[in-house]
């Protein structure tokens, strides 16, 4: 079984990952689980080259296939902010209800059709041969009136999406992974994954 280290100390994410990864004969471990304690200036401007900036990281230190994602909220009655900094916005050390109720807040007043957001996610993966690839997801919503939903994490209470009428908080782990932007960014990474590891075995 192949090993894969995943840029991130988010327990969350490492099982959604390996969830949609469970059909190849690899095993996402975290920076923790690899032995791994180093802490990655994300100073890019956009979702690849904050990506790309952890995955080059953590090359220099192992010969295993590295990937890293960067995701982030656009909101864009805000400008398309939080965007990069939706990890660091309020502060990064600040729970995401606080965070959550900011946005609710600034949006107070602001009417359905102009509350529009999408969650992007941007996933690199770097090879033991120096290649790097990356892939795209996006997922289209708007930010809803109050958090709601037990589920997920980060900003999903109040990602509304309105074709299934809930936020991505009070679906099912199923049905977030096969919408949500980070399960399109890793189906397509697995399709890349499937090509590679192939010619790697």
């Amino acid at each position: 079984m192949r090993r894969i280290i995943f840029a991130t100390k988010n327990k969350g994410k490492i099982l959604e990952i390996n969830e949609i990864m469970k059909d190849l004969n690899i095993e996402v471990v975290s920076m923790e689980e690899a032995g791994i304690n180093i802490d990655v200036v994300e100073d890019g401007t956009t979702f690849e080259e904050n990506a790309i900036i952890k995955v080059k990281e953590i090359m220099k230190i192992t010969d295993d296939i590295v990937m890293a994602d960067d995701s982030g909220l656009e909101i864009d009655f805000l400008n398309k902010a939080p965007g990069v900094y939706s990890a660091r916005f309020e502060g990064e050390n600040t729970p995401y209800d606080i965070k959550n109720k900011k946005i609710l807040d600034m949006l107070s007043g602001v009417p359905d059709e102009k509350r529009t957001a999408r969650f992007v996610c941007v996933i690199a993966a770097g090879f033991p041969d120096g290649e790097i690839i990356t892939t795209k997801g996006t997922v289209e919503g708007r930010i809803g009136y109050e958090i709601k939903g037990e589920n997920g994490f980060g900003y999903d209470p109040i990602f509304y999406v309105p074709e299934y009428d809930m936020t991505t908080a009070q679906m099912p782990r199923d049905l977030k992974n096969k919408i949500s932007h980070r399960g399109k960014a890793l189906e397509q990474m697995k399709r890349e994954l499937k090509k590679r590891l192939g010619e790697l075995e």
